[in-house]
Order: structure tokens, then sequence, then C-alpha cells
């Protein structure tokens, strides 16, 4: 990402420690006459999680309306249009950009995740996908754990802080974008080379990677991603003397061929023998369990 630092994190509860304060604690505003008045916080998060579930990202849809509909989220809770941006190379690639304004001390930060999720073919749930439900303690939905909730947390805060009035240091951008999980219009790389002015930025966290653990409720651990698996293409070219197919070998390329890939397919590496990841699941129990005890 050329000079662009990543420090990719997940564990979305408590991603940005000594910048945020997770948006899923109760907000309280001060009244006109000087008493407290309390703001569902945790209600703001989990509406934010509903309406990005109900909206389909797949690769046909695109990201455009979920950028749209946090965008007038934003604009609603009074940010300014000049800061909340909704941009892309298509017209259903869209990203949005916005900024929380600081004190110019120091080059901002700049936090993202994406919109866009892989398909979900309604025969392989026992719910609607786009439709956010809770069950035993769980939500369940096409993005709730792949990283809609992150969208969800990310927008929740900076409509928090904003609400209490928090000015930083420096300014905190969000951008949630298009295409990260297939397709050819992904939102970082198109904001790196057609909008480098808004990602002058001092770092950035991916909150797309890593992840925390809970058992039983309890935060057990906390991973930090530095890097991340790719693929790499191999071409195989097998020869032998060759002959005649009116009178056919055993010891021919076709065959040898075969035999090298069912010996590859049974390969395993240490660190994949030893070192097996659970599955992943469609659940996100994050939002339900940093809920306010008066909620």
């Amino acid at each position: 990402m050329n000079s662009l630092k990543i420090s990719r994190r997940q564990f979305r509860p408590l991603f940005l420690i000594g910048l945020f304060t997770l948006s899923l604690f109760p907000l309280v505003a001060r009244a006109g006459d000087g008493s407290q008045t309390a703001s569902s916080e945790p209600a703001l998060a989990r509406n934010l999680l509903r309406e990005l579930v109900s909206i389909n990202t797949t690769p046909s849809v695109g990201s455009t309306k979920a950028a749209e509909a946090m965008a007038a989220r934003l604009r609603a809770a009074g940010f300014a249009d000049a800061d909340v941006l909704v941009m892309g190379p298509r017209h259903d690639r869209m990203n949005l950009v916005a900024r929380l304004r600081g004190k110019g001390q120091a080059k901002p930060i700049l936090l993202i995740a994406h919109l866009d999720t892989v398909d979900a073919p309604r025969d392989g749930w026992n719910s609607d996908p786009f439709q956010l439900t809770e069950r035993d303690g769980f939500f369940y939905g096409r993005g709730v754990n792949d990283i809609k909730d992150a969208d969800a947390i990310l927008v929740a805060n900076l409509i928090r802080l904003r609400a209490e009035g928090f000015v930083p240091d420096r300014d905190i951008i969000v951008a949630l974008t298009a295409d990260e999980e297939t397709g050819t219009a992904n939102g970082i790389d198109w904001l790196l080379k057609e909008h480098r002015d808004l990602m002058d930025i001092a770092y950035c966290l991916n909150l797309d990677a890593g992840g925390g653990l809970l058992e039983h409720g309890k935060h057990v651990s906390l991973s930090v991603q530095t890097g991340e698996k790719a693929h790499s293409s191999f071409q195989l070219e097998i020869t032998n003397r060759g002959g005649h197919s009116s009178l056919p070998s055993k010891d021919n390329a076709i065959y040898r061929l075969a035999e090298g890939l069912v010996r590859l397919s049974h390969y395993e590496s240490r660190s994949a023998s030893t070192r097996r990841r659970a599955p992943i699941s469609t659940a996100c129990p994050r939002l339900k369990r940093a809920r306010s005890p008066t909620t």
C-alpha cells in the first residue's frame, strides 16, 4: 500500500485503546436544564448493524446503498457534508469516507472496514441472511462477523464522539469500502490512487484482521495480525519419451502429472497440522456481550 502503514487488528469492542471508548456503553448527554439525559448507545449500534445486514452488499449488488445509508446517519447526527463523502469508481461500488475534525496537531488516523460481503445462498441458511436474527445470545446474518459489526461500531463511535463534543488532537477518518471480498473496485486501493489527499495519514487500523476470543462471556485473548496468507500459482510441465495412442503406455506424462497432484493433495504443512483454526461462524456475539446493564 505504498507508504501507508497498516496495523491489522480486529476484536471490535476494544479496537482503539486510548482513543475510542466503545460505543456500546451508555452515552450521557447534558440537557439544557443541567440534568442528565441517557441515550441508548447499545441501541444505536444494534440498529446500525440491523440496517447494514438488511442491505444486500454481495458482489452482484455492490456497496453503494450501504455507504449512502451510513452517510445519511452521520449527516443526521450533525456531520457536515464536506466531512461525509460517498465516492467510488462505479455507481454500484461506492465507498464512504467520513471525518471527525480534530485540532490538527498531528496527521490523521484512518480506520477502515469493508461494506461488501460474500454471497449468501438462501439454502445454506436456517434464517434470512439479510435480516438480523438474535438467538441464544448471538447475532446471525450475512456480514455480522465479516465485517458489518465493525462498520456499525465505527459509525456509532463517530456519532457518539461528536455528540459528546470530543475534539481529538488529530482528525479521525473512517473509510467503509467496497470490493474487499472480490471484484475489481477495491475501495482502499481506489482511494489511494484517486484521492491520496484523503489518505494523507499517520497510520491506519484495519478492523478486518486478527481477532478477540470470548469464552463464556469473558475476554480470553486478543490477537493482532501481522501478515496474511496469499496464493501462489505454479505451472507444471511433465515430459516423457512419448509414443503412439495405438500403443498406450502406463508411463505417460498425464498419469505422472495426476500422481503428483494426488501426492500434493496429501501434503500438510507443520503449521497447519499443529495449529488448526476453528471454523468461522456466522454468529456475532460481540455487540450483545457488551450490553449495558441498564438496557
